[in-house]
């Protein structure tokens, strides 16, 4: 269907020209934002309408008009078909969102602009049929938001953040274009058709060059950039001036980005070992990073920013362990997630208020907790187990499923420790089950639904690998327990400097701000007062 999937242009390029129209409107002559939701809806039809073709007809394909696999063409298989419906359905929420939030902001046209431009980039990047196509798109897709962040630029942390997002983005875009011209040395082609099939070929021969090592350590790289992974994670923590939407779009859409890169090259990157290896120890790391910080955060969006920090982190282990649609399934359940946290931030100190209610009294014992946990783990080992994903069948997909189990150890050890009756003790087991059940079902379920578009889920590789997700699931399990213990702690002078070190992130960031700041200087903000001179002799 070569004539159709061509219409896929459509959504991309209304959004852009609502973009372009909303940025001519001058300030005070009415309120803009209502052609741009309406293009955000079609989107999301244009979206409905693939996926329903997809099911029908298969992966969409238009090939390239170029040379050699260099120009423009579109690619939908149903990867992007989930992708393409996820953007867009945040992008209209967004947009509708924003259009009330600005309202009477003078900037609220340029706004808007920059938000159908960016939205606009990020669909082309998702439904782009070479590497060369989606290249232009990821770099106009940093140019945008970067606009976005600078949306107030009198605000020096804003300038600052948006300066180390800059150099990162560019850091990861050289990365990735030096791996689209290896590619088109490799393959002669950028066409993913022709991409996907030799990488195929070379799979079934087993013979990997080490250009293709090579390649797939590039994309790595610039994937990892992009969903600020550690160390280069601080500027997604610092982007808190600019206005909400900002931030939703950002966490919930353009931060999976990187993801989506390793997804839709998951075939060329899945042949090389050492590539998939970073992303597990990277990913790793990040993982437990961010969701330990988390924990100490006392604002609200620096907090969810640690959390996306985190779940990118998670997202990039699943990838190197060879679990690619449960990191896909993670994707999508973290942008859901996260765009609503960040639309309802404003309001989250006033449902704390009301629903507050007083502990009937009790503290987790330690022994106890520790107990449940072992619990805990053993059952989503069972669970696991019914759906196939063991530890050495599925790393990736057991490695997330223990972790989220352990997200309701505290829940069942409340329910051993404060309300000891029957009935809360079985109603807090019931539903421990059902989510293991929930959890490993989806997996199984998406698993089976990309099983054209993605690799097959791999097992395990090695000894290394085993050590990492023992090493993972370990450390959640501790950082559990340390979680309930580290209450009771408060007073001691040790776990006030460990919570003091954690709640600045260990530093890291501040590194990097004096690093960014001594190479690139900022200038001091607009109406700033500056001190004159001194006198000699005279202090100032």
């Amino acid at each position: 269907m070569p004539n159709i999937t061509w219409c896929l242009a459509l959504g991309p390029l209304a959004l852009a020209i609502a973009g372009l129209a909303a940025g001519r409107v001058q300030p005070g002559q009415g309120r803009v934002g209502g052609g741009a939701a309406l293009i955000a809806g079609f989107a999301l039809a244009l979206a409905v309408a693939t996926g329903i073709g997809i099911a029908v007809k298969g992966t969409l394909a238009t090939g390239t008009i170029g040379v050699a696999g260099v120009g423009v063409g579109f690619y939908v298989d149903t990867l992007a078909a989930i992708m393409f419906a996820l953007v867009a359905f945040v992008g209209l929420i967004v947009v509708l969102y924003s259009r009330n939030y600005l309202d009477g902001d003078r900037g609220q046209a340029r706004f808007t602009k920059w938000l159908c431009l960016t939205l606009a980039a990020v669909l082309l990047l998702i439904v782009s049929g070479n590497l060369f196509q989606f290249a232009l798109a990821w770099i106009a897709t940093s140019l945008g938001l970067n606009k976005l962040l600078l949306f107030y630029p009198e605000r020096q942390s804003a300038v600052l953040a948006a300066r180390k997002k800059f150099l990162v983005s560019r850091l990861g875009d050289l990365c990735l274009i030096a791996a689209m011209v290896l590619l088109h040395q490799a393959f002669g082609s950028l066409d993913y058709a022709v991409l996907f099939a030799g990488a195929e070929a070379m799979r079934l021969g087993g013979d990997i060059p080490a250009v293709i090592h090579a390649v797939a350590l590039l994309l790595v790289v610039a994937a990892l950039l992009k969903s600020a992974q550690f160390p280069l994670h601080g500027w997604l923590t610092e982007v808190m001036e600019t206005p909400t939407p900002v931030s939703a779009l950002l966490h919930a859409g353009v931060i999976n980005a990187g993801g989506f890169l390793v997804l839709r090259l998951a075939d060329v990157i899945s042949l090389s070992a050492p590539s998939m290896e970073v992303l597990v120890i990277v990913g790793g790391v990040t993982a437990l990073f961010g969701s330990v910080v988390m924990l100490t955060q006392t604002s609200v969006k620096v907090s969810l920013a640690y959390s996306t920090i985190a779940q990118m982190g998670f997202m990039m282990l699943q990838c190197g362990l060879g679990a690619f649609a449960a990191a896909l399934l993670h994707i999508v359940a973290h942008s859901l997630y996260k765009a609503h946290a960040f639309l309802a931030s404003g309001s989250v100190i006033d449902l704390a208020r009301a629903s507050w209610s007083p502990s009937p009294g009790g503290q987790p014992h330690p022994a106890r907790m520790a107990m449940i946990v072992g619990l805990v783990l053993a059952a989503a080992l069972v669970v696991g187990t019914l759906f196939g994903a063991t530890i050495t069948a599925q790393p990736g997909v057991f490695a997330l499923g223990a972790v989220v189990m352990l997200g309701l150890s505290h829940l069942i050890t409340q329910a051993f420790d404060e309300r000891p009756s029957l009935y809360v003790v079985a109603r807090t087991v019931a539903l421990a089950v059902a989510v293991s059940l929930a959890y490993f079902g989806l997996q199984w379920a998406v698993e089976h639904l990309l099983a054209g578009s993605l690799p097959p889920v791999q097992a395990l590789r090695g000894p290394l690998d085993l050590v990492i997700v023992a090493l993972v699931v370990l450390a959640f399990a501790a950082v559990t327990v340390f979680q309930s213990v580290l209450p009771g702690k408060a007073d001691a002078p040790r776990w006030q400097a460990i919570y003091v070190h954690l709640a600045n992130g260990l530093y890291v960031n501040t590194v990097a701000n004096r690093l960014v700041l001594r190479f690139w200087p900022s200038p001091p903000p607009p109406n700033a007062i500056v001190p004159s001179t001194p006198v000699s002799g005279v202090p100032s």
